[in-house]
C-alpha cells in the first residue's frame, strides 16, 4: 500500500475529510488502542493509584500524564471517534469498560507507578477477545474474578 499526503490524493480522488465516518464498534476502538500501545511495547506508563478505593466522582475524573489513557486519547483516529479527553471515566465511557476491566489495565496496585505497554495491550486485547466469546462466557468471567 502506497502512502500519499492528503493534497496528493486530492490530485487523483475526491476527498472529503470532513465526511462523517462510519463510527468505530466497542471491538474496533479496543483493538486500535492495543495497537498503539504495542507500538512501543517496552514504554513505561503510568499507572493511577487506588482506583478500586475511589469514589465514583473523584475515580472518573483521575488521569495521568504517559498513561494507557492518554495515550489512547494523543491518537487522532480515536478522538475523530469520540474519545473526549483522558480521564479514567471517559476511558470507561469510551471503550465501554467496567471499573473491574479498566482497573486490570491502570491500577497501581497491579503493577507499581508504571505498567509495561505491552502488557496493558495484551489485558485490553483479553477484553476483545471476552467480546467475541459471547455472553455468558462474560457474565461467568465477572463472577469468577
Amino acid at each position: 500500500m502506497k502512502h500519499q499526503a492528503l493534497d496528493q490524493l486530492r490530485t487523483v480522488a475526491n476527498v472529503n475529510p470532513d465526511q462523517p465516518r462510519r463510527p468505530m464498534s466497542r471491538s474496533e476502538r479496543l483493538q486500535r488502542w492495543a495497537e498503539i500501545l504495542e507500538q512501543f511495547p517496552n514504554r513505561h506508563l503510568s499507572t493511577l493509584h487506588q482506583t478500586e478505593y475511589q469514589p465514583e466522582a473523584g475515580r472518573d475524573i483521575m488521569r495521568a500524564d504517559n498513561s494507557p489513557i492518554s495515550v489512547a486519547f494523543k491518537d487522532p483516529v480515536l478522538r475523530a471517534a469520540g474519545m473526549e479527553n483522558d480521564t479514567y471515566g471517559e476511558a470507561k465511557r469510551f471503550f465501554e469498560l467496567t471499573d473491574r476491566e479498566l482497573h486490570k489495565v491502570i491500577c497501581y496496585c497491579h503493577f507499581g507507578a508504571t505498567v509495561n505497554a505491552a502488557t496493558a495491550a495484551r489485558q485490553i486485547r483479553s477484553f476483545y477477545a471476552e467480546g467475541k466469546r459471547g455472553m455468558f462466557h462474560r457474565l461467568r468471567a465477572a463472577f469468577l474474578d
